[in-house]
């Protein structure tokens, strides 16, 4: 049996997965979780040889999920599950150590068929998210622009941003700047909205 947990915080996604995994004869669904804060306690709990994570969950998101699941269980093998087939989230998810990257409005067999490729050692992306990925290139924010321009994407000011982050005021100013730029963006509200159109966020 290839053992299966799921998380997503859609309770009717989440038990039509379920659902649907259920039926097959060699699957079965050991844990549901609608967090990502829930994912790696569910996991210690029952074993699972298999995970699919949704991107954005509450919580930690379902890409910080995968990687925090990898490092404290090698054995369990994710795949990422979005209705947000973006190529940045593409990049970000294997990065996190995903094995597989699929979209929700997938025909249900290849689903199913992806968490049994995965099982078996092997890697399933969505082919023309794959050429879609390949054509856009890795997101060109650092990793603290992201997290600045993600902390300012609530409308937060300068100062707010600046007291969650623990950074100064210039230094957030700084990396909104280079956000803007690298974005091609002219506000940091449309930055923001373009990194997370393009799943750099």
């Amino acid at each position: 049996m290839i053992r299966v947990l799921l998380a997503d915080d859609q309770a009717l996604v989440r038990g039509a997965l379920a659902a649907m995994l259920s039926i097959e004869s060699d699957i079965e669904v050991v844990a549901e979780v609608g967090s990502g804060d829930e994912v790696v306690p569910a996991a210690r709990r029952t074993s699972p040889d298999v995970a699919l994570l949704d991107v954005q969950m509450p919580g930690k998101d379902g890409l910080t999920a995968a990687a925090e699941l990898r490092k404290a269980m090698p054995g369990c093998r994710v795949v990422v599950c979005t209705t947000f087939g973006r190529p940045g989230y593409l990049s970000r998810a294997m990065a996190a150590g995903a094995a597989g990257f699929v979209v929700k409005d997938a025909p249900p067999e290849q689903l199913v068929e992806a968490v049994r490729r995965v099982h078996a050692g092997l890697r399933v992306v969505d082919p023309a998210l794959a050429a879609e990925s390949l054509a856009s290139g890795a997101s060109p924010l650092t990793e603290r622009e992201r997290e600045v321009l993600l902390a300012a994407s609530d409308g937060g000011t300068v100062s707010d941003v600046a007291r969650t982050l623990h950074l100064s005021e210039g230094t957030v100013r700084n990396h909104l700047s280079s956000a803007i730029g690298k974005t091609g963006a002219r506000t940091r509200a449309e930055a923001a909205r373009l990194a997370e159109e393009r799943g750099w966020l």
